[in-house]
């Protein structure tokens, strides 16, 4: 099953509508006390500043509920905060927080206008970011005598490349070296043939469990 998006680094964009700025800052963050702190500095970053609105996604862990929440701070009800935070739920991202900064230009908007460039805020931040898909790989791992070591570590790094997956730095015993390769569930029967291959069938692959890894989009 794919996972959620999630940045790989913070952004910042900006966006006018009739004299009207909007800046638009997206953080990945691991808790709530995380975005609090965030939103405080976004706010001493620019006192002068009308709103600070935001808009914030945590995904679920096994020790703690996913949480949603949103604040038009000060603007009219439903046309800041939620429409970000319904953004960010559209772009699949999740350990997100989203702030946007408005500098009010002396023009009224009306509900359906801040409704709008609140969301092209967002949106437009979004599509600024590098992001990563949050996916679950298969831990794969084989052992290989230590004669062999050069030939297995340079035939796992050309097919991990070919395939997107993430090679792990090997691990020498007195007598053997494991290599372990992060890969997608769907790849193991490839990767596995392919070991066999170039291994004549004296090598296996052995399923190690799986590990939650945040991966760039291809």
């Amino acid at each position: 099953m794919t996972g959620p998006f999630v940045l790989a680094a913070d952004v910042e964009t900006e966006l006018v509508e009739r004299r009207s700025r909007f800046l638009t800052r997206l953080h990945r963050v691991a808790s709530v006390e995380q975005a609090e702190q965030l939103i405080r500095a976004a706010r001493s970053d620019h006192p002068d500043a009308r709103h600070h609105c935001t808009a914030l996604i945590i995904g679920a862990t096994s020790t703690t509920a996913e949480v949603h929440r949103s604040s038009d701070d000060g603007e009219p009800s439903g046309t800041a905060g939620m429409p970000m935070l319904q953004s960010l739920l559209h772009a699949e991202l999740t350990d997100t927080l989203a702030v946007v900064i408005r500098y009010f230009g002396g023009v009224k908007l009306g509900a359906g206008g801040l409704l709008r460039a609140y969301t092209a805020g967002v949106e437009q931040a979004v599509a600024a970011a590098t992001l990563l898909r949050r996916t679950e790989l298969v831990v794969a791992q084989l052992e290989v005598p230590m004669a062999d070591v050069g030939v297995a570590e340079n035939a796992v790094r050309v097919w991990a490349g070919a395939h997107g997956a993430q090679v792990e730095p090997t691990v020498y015993t007195s007598r053997a070296a494991q290599l372990t390769v992060l890969l997608d569930p769907s790849l193991l029967e490839e990767f596995a043939a392919d070991v066999a291959r170039w291994s004549s069938g004296r090598v296996s692959v052995v399923e190690a469990g799986r590990r939650t890894a945040d991966v760039p989009m291809h």
